[in-house]
C-alpha cells in the first residue's frame, strides 16, 4: 500500500526533491564517506516533518520501540542490517540478550520485542530477553495478541558479565532509554558489546546536542547539493537549568522564545510563507513529550505553562530545548500523519506514518489515541525512480524520507562521539 500524499501536490517540496534526485550520484557518495570515518548508532528511528515548503527531523531516538509497526517486506532489509550492524561489532556473535523497558503490561512493546527477537534471530542469533525491572524474579510467559508469547527471564550477573540463566551473550542489545538512571547491573562489562552505549541513554543525553550536530551536518549537506540548510533543519535554542516558578525563569524563557520566533518569522518572510510560526518547548534530557507546549506568542507562556503543569513549585530546575515548530501537512484519511524513519547501522529498513485524527498540524503526534500506517518502503527508501516529475512519485518522496533519517543518523553518530566518556582515554 502506497500512502496518498497531500504534500505531493504543493511547490517547494518539489524543488527540493527534485535536487536531492539530480545530485543523488553525490548524495550517496557523500554518505558512504562520511560513514567511513563515523561509526552510526546500532539502531534509531526518525520523526520527520514534512511542511510542504519544508522538510526536517524533530526527534531521534536511539532506541525505537516500535518495530512491531514494520510490515514483512520490510524484514529482509532489517535483517540484512543486522547482519551487517553484528558483523562489524562482533563476527562470531552466536548469542543476543535483549534489555527491554519495565513496562511489561503494554501489549504493544510487547510485540515490539517479538519482532526485535524475529529480526535477529533470522539474522543467525540465539535471542533471549532480559529484564532488569525487579518485578521479574523468574522466567514469565507473556501472551501476545495473535496467540505468539516472549519470556522475560531476570537478567543475572557473573564476573563482570550480564545474561540469563544458562545464556552468555557475547552482544546486549538496550531497548531501554534508562531515563530512571543507570542501573549499576549494566556498569564496567567484561568482553560484552553493550548497544547502545550506556552514553546514549537519557540519563547523559541531551536534545540540544544532537540538533547541534545536525545544524552541522546540514550546513555541509546544503553546501553540497545547493540549497538553503534551513529548508532541511529545525533552528533552536537553549534554556538549560532554569527555574519556572520564579519571575525570573519566567522571564527569560520569554525572551528566548521571542528571539526564535523573529528567527523563524525572518525566514518566513524570506519565502514568502504566510503560515504562523510557532516554537515548540520541551524537555531536553527526556524522550517524553510530557509539558511539551506550542508557543505562537511569548506573551501567551503563562496560561500555556499553567495547562502543561509546568514551573509550578518546587519542581525545582528545568533543562529546556526551544525548537522551530514544523507544520505537518500530510494526511491519512484526513487525519494528520507524520512519516518515522526507522534504521539499523547506516540502512533505512522501513517506517510508518503515525497518525493522530484529533491532532493539529502543528501537533505533538505521539500522544494516546495515535495510529500507525506502514510506509511503502521496501522498495521506496532506496530505490527512487529517476525522470519522474517531481511530486507524482511516491517512492520519490520515500527516497527524501530516506535521506533526511540518514542525516539525523549521522548526526547521532557525531553526537555520540562527542559525549562518549571514553574519548579522551583513547586518545
Amino acid at each position: 500500500m502506497v500512502p496518498h500524499l497531500v504534500t505531493a501536490l504543493t511547490g517547494p517540496i518539489n524543488e527540493l526533491e527534485q535536487r536531492i534526485l539530480d545530485t543523488m550520484p553525490a548524495i550517496e557518495r557523500w554518505f558512504r564517506l562520511e560513514w567511513m570515518e563515523h561509526t552510526p548508532p546500532f539502531y534509531a528511528s526518525v520523526d520527520v516533518r514534512n511542511a510542504g515548503f519544508k522538510l526536517a527531523p524533530v526527534d531521534t531516538d536511539f532506541f525505537p520501540t516500535s518495530w512491531n509497526n514494520l510490515t514483512e517486506a520490510m524484514l529482509p532489509l532489517a535483517v540484512q542490517a543486522a547482519m551487517v550492524a553484528i558483523e562489524k561489532i562482533c563476527p562470531e556473535a552466536r548469542n543476543l540478550l535483549i534489555i527491554p523497558e519495565h513496562n511489561t503490561k503494554n501489549t504493544f512493546y510487547l510485540s515490539n520485542l517479538a519482532q526485535l527477537r524475529r529480526i535477529f534471530h533470522m539474522a543467525g542469533l540465539n535471542v533471549r530477553i532480559g529484564s532488569i525491572s525487579p518485578e521479574i524474579k523468574k522466567a514469565t510467559v507473556m501472551e501476545l495478541p495473535g496467540g505468539e508469547s516472549i519470556t522475560l527471564e531476570p537478567v543475572v550477573r557473573a564476573k563482570g558479565r550480564i545474561g540469563v540463566k544458562d545464556f552468555d551473550p557475547c552482544t546486549v542489545l538496550l531497548n531501554n532509554d534508562l531515563h530512571a538512571g543507570i542501573p549499576g547491573i549494566l556498569e564496567d562489562l567484561h568482553q560484552q558489546y553493550l548497544l547502545p552505549p550506556l552514553h546514549a541513554s537519557w540519563t547523559t543525553r541531551r536534545k540540544s546536542m544532537h540538533f547541534k550536530c545536525y545544524e552541522e551536518i546540514a550546513k555541509r549537506f546544503g553546501k553540497l547539493i545547493g540549497i538553503d540548510p534551513w529548508l532541511i533543519n529545525p533552528m533552536f535554542d537553549t534554556c538549560g537549568n532554569i527555574d519556572l516558578s520564579s519571575a525570573q525563569g519566567q522571564s527569560s524563557l520569554r525572551e528566548r522564545v521571542d528571539v526564535l520566533l523573529a528567527k523563524v518569522k525572518k525566514k518566513y518572510k524570506e519565502y514568502g510563507i504566510k503560515e504562523r510560526p510557532f516554537v515548540i518547548v520541551k524537555a531536553d534530557n527526556r524522550s517524553s513529550g510530557m509539558g511539551l507546549m506550542t508557543v505562537r506568542d511569548a506573551n501567551d507562556l503563562p496560561a500555556l505553562m499553567a495547562a502543561a503543569a509546568l514551573g509550578q513549585p518546587g519542581a525545582g530546575l528545568q533543562e529546556l530545548i526551544l525548537q522551530e515548530g514544523i507544520l505537518t501537512h500530510e494526511r491519512m484519511n484526513d487525519a494528520v500523519a507524520e512519516p518515522v524513519v526507522y534504521m539499523m547501522d547506516r540502512y533505512v529498513v522501513g517506517g510508518f506514518y503515525r497518525v493522530h485524527a484529533e491532532r493539529g498540524t502543528d501537533e505533538n503526534l505521539s500522544a494516546p489515541g495515535s495510529s500507525y500506517v506502514p510506509l511503502a518502503f521496501g522498495g521506496g527508501a532506496q530505490l527512487p525512480e529517476l525522470g519522474v516529475r517531481p511530486g507524482a512519485s511516491a517512492p520519490n518522496r520515500f527516497y527524501m524520507y530516506g535521506v533526511i533519517g540518514r542525516l539525523a543518523m549521522l548526526a547521532a553518530s557525531y553526537e555520540l562521539e562527542a559525549t562518549d566518556p571514553e574519548a579522551d582515554l583513547d586518545d
